[in-house]
């Protein structure tokens, strides 16, 4: 058997070789990368609760920030968002708007689940709290529709994504930040809304990814050996 490359399949599959390598080399540094972010998350959500920052504070220096804020609901501009399950019961969460008592301005406040029957908010009058409240909760980013999601329908109160500005503008408020608060609320007079329990789920496949390009380098070297062996 003798070995005789041709030149062009040499070219492409030299330049298939690098791109290959090269892909399977970015995603191990995806792979690090990916890691350090999921420990700096956990490391934040299980630290002690801080002050709420301003709506202005970077959003990704307090993405998934434990935190602590005191202010006073504004249940007549609760928001209803669809599309949430809480152990395979369909139903809603309710977003409210909260007037804070420390003069900046309101956050929005996942404030948790509840199921059809429980829309109507004299039906969970219990859980309307009034006056001040003060609770810790975690952080997160409103990032806006996926490209399934239908469009949000504020005339009618229904929100299958947080919009903070849609949602300023139908409260009659002047702004709202780009991230809510999940409630970490661990009583709620009549039960609902049922807080909902924040966990850190972010996955990191980048190891397999980087494991698929690398075999696929090494099927193309076979084959290009194969292509080029002859009988003498």
């Amino acid at each position: 058997m003798t070995f005789q490359p041709r030149f062009w399949p040499t070219v492409m599959t030299v330049l298939m070789l690098i791109a290959l390598l090269g892909l399977g080399t970015w995603q191990v540094q995806r792979y690090s990368w990916k890691s350090d972010l999921i420990a700096k998350l956990q490391s934040r959500s299980q630290a002690a609760a801080v002050a709420l920052p301003a709506a202005d504070a970077p959003h990704d220096e307090i993405e998934f920030q434990r935190v602590r804020v005191s202010g006073t609901f504004l249940h007549e501009h609760e928001f209803f968002l669809l599309g949430r399950s809480r152990r395979g019961s369909p139903g809603l969460h309710v977003i409210t708007p909260l007037r804070r008592s420390d003069g900046k301005g309101y956050a929005l406040i996942d404030r948790g689940w509840i199921p059809f029957d429980r829309r109507a908010p004299s039906s969970r009058a219990d859980g309307q709290v009034k006056g001040a409240v003060t609770f810790e909760g975690i952080v997160r980013i409103a990032r806006g529709p996926n490209m399934f999601m239908p469009e949000n329908d504020p005339t009618g109160n229904n929100w299958y994504f947080i919009d903070p500005a849609a949602m300023a503008s139908t409260a009659g408020i002047d702004t709202l930040p780009g991230y809510y608060v999940l409630s970490g609320a661990k009583e709620i007079p009549g039960s609902y809304p049922i807080p909902r329990q924040w966990r850190i789920d972010i996955r990191n496949d980048h190891v397999e990814y980087a494991i698929t390009w690398y075999l696929m380098a090494i099927i193309l070297v076979v084959i290009y050996v194969l292509y080029h062996r002859q009988k003498g």
